[in-house]
């Protein structure tokens, strides 16, 4: 992504701040002129008081520089404020627009990067472009003005001088350029070890238990400094760079300024200039060169910014595979049959992991799918809540393709209950209440009742107000599933897909889940996938899934009758 591209992007998120920054910018103008001002008042102070004794100027001369300091502070307060406020808007804005778009994104995306790594654009990546916007955007943008103010000054002091600093103001900007690209480089494989580093710490906190099971610690800890050396070998890189641009430009800027006072003393002593005008313009090109030794300061910080702006617009443009038609339609309540008609989906391309399948779900009818792992059978009840779209075919609810339907109102009819228990670092009450947002206190208990956890729940600290850790680190397995079971249960949508729910469990914990799930089945159209058979042979029909076809279906004695996959795994399970 060019330099313009990512400027241009910057702009359309500025867009809604115009007019703060008109006034900003009104208000640098203002700053800028003053600028000028000062320098320009070196010109009567040495030429009419030192030189030409003038006792009324002297009177009022404080005045006016104290004056033009009272209104710069004040205009320099109003600029800086509104330019702060519009950075740190715009940071916000790309924060939410971030999450909001990992929010849609299919589960495939998430397949395929790191956590971690995602977790580095959020706060990383948009905390080094907030560097750059709210501070050296501001820098910039100030000094800019002060500049155009500054020559000015020093056109009208003296224009012969002010062509030969012409010249050496461009040699003074040469290392910004030079050192620019090595910065942008430099951010860039710095920004990418931040995330790996990120996804380490992601992967070991929350993998604590096998890292101390496995005896890992020693070796997990030297890859994380491995990864913490590398970040400090890029940092003193790019602090390299940074300590020689600046005085190289220091150095360019003071032979132009030793060059400019040997000429401008010759025009002194010649008499073609008085020594009022030639200070005059020598305090304005020493302040000119001030915004250009500036900017070299703060171009590793710019540089850094524009490297994380295109990371995060890179992350933004990544497409939207799960997109709701402009006309999508509502699904009315369920009432009818789940239909798959020629199913077929990939992962990877020229992968596939469906072939064809053709299923029909009735309402009120309990169908478990089993079959050997990297079957396909997780990936068949993914399709459902359209976590991904079918390649080929169709899947249809009550005769409607879920492609056309609202994302909204498919999903709200269907409750999932997965091996991988999902409880977020909150009260018992918030977990169970997740996404039914108008239910009462009394729906809650009864939920918790109805998933056989309100015993549970009311011996702990605060009962329904305990906050059970990340992901329910303060309860016990079964307990953690009784607890997504009952949230389930609150939601009370029609269609249920139950993903593996008691595979986790040991006998006891099993055999509580197992009638908690009982009482969630009752009246809904369930999808139940299992490996342990001993759960699903009351099911109204079994499938059984194969290298992503179905092979087998029916009830469990006809399959076992029929002497097939389903019978081989039977076997496996009860050989003793």
């Amino acid at each position: 992504m060019t330099n313009k591209e990512i400027v241009t992007r910057l702009y359309g998120v500025l867009t809604p701040y115009r007019s703060k920054l008109v006034i900003a910018m009104v208000g640098m103008v203002i700053v800028a002129g003053f600028n000028a001002a000062q320098a320009y008042m070196v010109k009567p102070l040495l030429d009419e008081i030192f030189v030409n004794k003038d006792k009324v100027l002297l009177n009022i001369l404080p005045l006016a520089l104290l004056a033009i300091f009272l209104v710069k502070g004040v205009f320099y307060f109003i600029y800086s404020y509104l330019l702060e406020w519009v950075g740190q808007c715009v940071i916000r804005d790309l924060r939410n627009r971030i999450y909001s778009h990992l929010n849609r994104l299919s589960l495939s995306f998430f397949h395929h990067t790191p956590t971690g790594e995602l977790i580095s654009r959020i706060v990383n990546d948009v905390t080094l472009l907030q560097g750059a916007v709210s501070h050296a955007l501001i820098r910039i943008l100030r000094d800019f003005v002060s500049v155009i103010g500054l020559l000015v000054v020093i056109f009208i002091m003296d224009w012969r001088l002010a062509c030969m600093s012409m010249i050496f103001l461009p040699m003074a900007a040469a290392p910004i350029i030079i050192f620019g690209k090595k910065f942008r480089r430099v951010s860039t494989t710095y920004q990418k070890s931040v995330g790996e580093a990120t996804n380490i710490l992601h992967e070991t906190i929350g993998g604590t238990r096998i890292v101390k099971a496995f005896c890992m610690e020693k070796q997990e800890e030297k890859r994380f400094a491995a990864q913490i050396q590398h970040l400090f070998d890029t940092l003193m890189k790019e602090t390299k760079y940074r300590c020689l641009s600046h005085p190289m430009i220091e150095f360019m800027g003071g032979v132009g300024i030793a060059l400019i006072i040997w000429f401008g003393g010759m025009q002194v002593l010649k008499g073609t200039s008085t020594m009022g005008s030639f200070m005059s313009f020598l305090a304005a090109l020493i302040m000119l060169y001030e915004p250009v030794k500036g900017v070299s300061k703060i171009n590793s910080t710019i540089q850094s910014g524009l490297a994380a702006a295109t990371r995060i617009f890179e992350l933004l443009d990544v497409p939207l595979e799960i997109v709701e038609k402009p006309d999508a339609i509502v699904l009315p309540p369920f009432h009818d049959t789940i239909t798959f008609k020629d199913v077929s989906f990939s992962y990877e391309k020229n992968e596939p992991v469906l072939h064809r399948i053709n299923l029909r779900i009735h309402r009120g009818e309990i169908l478990a799918v089993v079959g050997p792992s990297g079957g396909g059978k997780t990936t068949l009840a993914n399709l459902l809540p359209r976590f991904h779209d079918v390649d080929e075919g169709t899947l249809q609810v009550d005769g409607h393709d879920v492609r056309d339907l609202t994302l909204h109102s498919l999903r709200s009819q269907l409750a999932l209950v997965t091996q991988q228990t999902i409880l977020f670092n909150d009260t018992v009450r918030s977990n169970i209440a997740y996404g039914s947002r108008d239910c009462t206190e009394e729906d809650i208990h009864r939920a918790a009742d109805a998933a056989f956890a309100l015993d549970f729940i009311e011996q702990l600290p605060d009962g329904f107000g305990t906050v059970i850790g990340e992901s329910g680190a303060r309860l016990s397995g079964g307990q953690r599933q009784r607890i997504s079971i009952a949230r389930a249960i609150l939601k009370d949508a029609p269609i249920l897909v139950l993903d593996e729910a008691t595979s986790a469990l040991d006998t006891e914990s099993e055999r509580k889940v197992q009638k908690a799930l009982e009482n969630l089945m009752q009246n809904r159209t369930t999808l139940v996938i299992a490996h342990r058979l001993s759960t699903i042979k009351n099911a109204d029909r079994i499938i059984v899934m194969q290298a992503g076809h179905l092979v087998e279906e029916g009830t469990h004695d006809q399959l076992l009758q029929a002497h097939g996959v389903y019978e081989g795994l039977h076997k496996m399970q009860y050989a003793d």
